[in-house]
């Protein structure tokens, strides 16, 4: 069964940064491609960055390219993503997903982010 369980999220100013984590079990990890997608409030659920299961080359939607960055460590089974010049279209609910995540049951609850002064 795959479980997924996101922190790091909280409230900080603009121009402020982040880093989210994502423990993941029940599937070989270093298989997957991992995806982190967000929920800004009254929108669709958004591709925001994905990774392969090497961890190189990761992949990014325009709007947060340059600020940023996804990582994963293989032997912790855990995928990061470092948000650095946060903006106030940043808010939302941010998803760990295995694979895509285009199956709600491969992703994990979420974590909120917001982005205030």
């Amino acid at each position: 069964q795959v479980q997924l369980v996101e922190s790091g999220g909280g409230l900080v100013q603009p121009g402020g940064s982040l880093r989210l984590s994502c423990t993941a079990s029940g599937f070989v990890f270093s298989d997957y491609y991992m995806t982190w997608l967000r929920r800004a409030p009254g929108k669709e659920l958004e591709w925001v960055s994905s990774i392969p299961g090497d961890g190189n080359n990761a992949y990014y939607t325009d709007s947060v390219k340059g600020r940023f960055t996804m990582s994963r460590d293989n032997a912790k089974n855990t995928v990061y993503l470092q948000m650095n010049s946060l903006q106030s279209e940043d808010t939302g609910v941010y998803y760990c997903a295995k694979d895509s995540g285009s199956d709600a049951r491969s992703r994990g609850p979420g974590t909120q982010v917001t982005v205030s002064s």
